[in-house]
C-alpha cells in the first residue's frame, strides 16, 4: 500500500506545479498508475500536445502507443524521437493534436521480468490496460473517452498486442496500426516453463491473431470490420511471413485492411518512419462513424 501511496503523491504534486497554465509547447511526461491488479505502479509516458489546457473545455483524441518485447515506457522517446516526430507531423497539419499514452509492460531482462501485454499467471496486464489504465488516462487528462477518438498501435510485441487488443475489444478503438507485428509465436525462445520469455512466448501463442480471424463466426468478424487495420512490416523483417498470413486471411474473411511491406527489417529506424504513416492514419479515422 505504501508503493501505491508514493505513487499518487508524486502525480499530484506533479498536477499541482505544472498544470496551472496551459502548455506553450508538447511535453512528455512521466506519470504513475498504482495497480491492484498487477500489485505495482506501472509508469507511463504521456505526450501532451502544445496548447493542452487542464482547465479548457477542449477534448483530445487518444492513442496508445506500445513497445516491443525487452523495451520499457521510454523506449518510443528515448530510440524513436517520438516527441519530435508528433510536433512535426501536427506542426504540418498531418497528424490532430492528440494525447499519447506509452505505457511499461516489459523489462530488458526478459527471462526473470514480466514481459507482454496477455493475461499470464501472474501477470494480468490485459485486465490492468482495460480496467484500470484507460479509466486512469481518461480521468487524469481531458481525453475524448469512445471509441471514435480512440486509436492504438505498436510494435513487435506492441504491434501484436495492438492487434489482438481491437479484436478482443473491437468496441474500444477506431483503428490499429501494427509494425512489425509479433502476432503468433510457435516455439518458444526458452525451454524453461518458468522463464518468463517462456511464458511471453506462449501468451502470444495462445493469443495468436491470425487463428482469431480464421476461427472468428460471422458476429465477431462484423465486429472486426468496425476497426480500420493497417499492418505495416518490413521486407526483411523475421516476422513479415505473420503480418503476410494475417493479412491474407483477413482478405479471406472480408475484413478489410491495408498493408505495405516497406524496404527494411526489426529496427528502430523501420520504427520511427512507421510512426509517421501510423499518426496521420490514426487521424484520418478519427470520429469515423461505425
Amino acid at each position: 500500500m505504501k508503493k501505491f501511496i508514493t505513487c499518487w503523491v508524486w502525480v499530484c504534486v506533479a498536477v499541482t506545479t505544472a498544470w496551472a497554465q496551459p502548455l506553450r509547447e508538447s511535453v512528455l511526461r512521466t506519470e504513475c498508475v498504482p495497480s491492484a491488479i498487477l500489485g505495482e505502479d506501472v509508469l507511463v509516458n504521456v505526450y501532451l500536445p502544445a496548447g493542452y489546457d487542464p482547465a479548457a473545455e477542449k477534448l483530445y483524441p487518444s492513442v496508445y502507443l506500445l513497445h516491443g518485447l525487452s523495451d520499457t515506457y521510454t523506449s518510443w522517446e528515448e530510440k524513436g524521437q517520438m516527441k519530435n516526430v508528433v510536433d512535426q507531423l501536427i506542426a504540418s497539419g498531418e497528424s490532430a493534436r492528440m494525447i499519447i499514452i506509452m505505457p511499461n509492460a516489459g523489462d530488458p531482462d526478459t527471462r526473470n521480468q514480466w514481459n507482454g501485454y496477455f493475461n499470464m499467471p501472474g501477470w494480468r496486464y490485459e485486465d490492468f490496460f482495460f480496467s484500470e489504465l484507460i479509466p486512469a488516462m481518461e480521468a487524469r487528462f481531458r481525453i475524448q473517452a469512445d471509441k471514435a477518438h480512440r486509436a492504438i498501435m505498436g510494435l513487435s510485441m506492441g504491434g501484436g498486442g495492438s492487434t489482438v487488443y481491437s479484436q478482443r475489444h473491437p468496441d474500444m478503438f477506431s483503428s490499429c496500426y501494427a509494425m512489425s507485428a509479433w502476432l503468433d509465436n510457435d516455439e518458444p525462445w526458452s525451454d524453461n516453463p518458468k522463464d518468463k520469455l517462456y511464458m511471453v512466448c506462449q501468451s502470444v501463442h495462445e493469443h495468436s491473431a491470425i487463428d482469431f480471424v480464421k476461427q472468428a463466426d460471422e458476429a465477431t468478424l462484423a465486429k472486426l470490420r468496425t476497426v480500420k487495420w493497417f499492418i505495416d512490416c518490413g521486407d526483411d523483417d523475421f516476422l513479415l511471413d505473420l503480418s503476410l498470413d494475417l493479412y491474407q486471411e483477413m482478405r479471406r474473411r472480408n475484413v478489410p485492411a491495408e498493408l505495405r511491406v516497406r524496404d527494411g527489417w526489426h529496427f528502430w529506424e523501420y520504427w520511427h518512419q512507421a510512426l509517421r504513416l501510423a499518426l496521420p492514419f490514426a487521424t484520418r479515422n478519427f470520429g469515423t462513424k461505425q
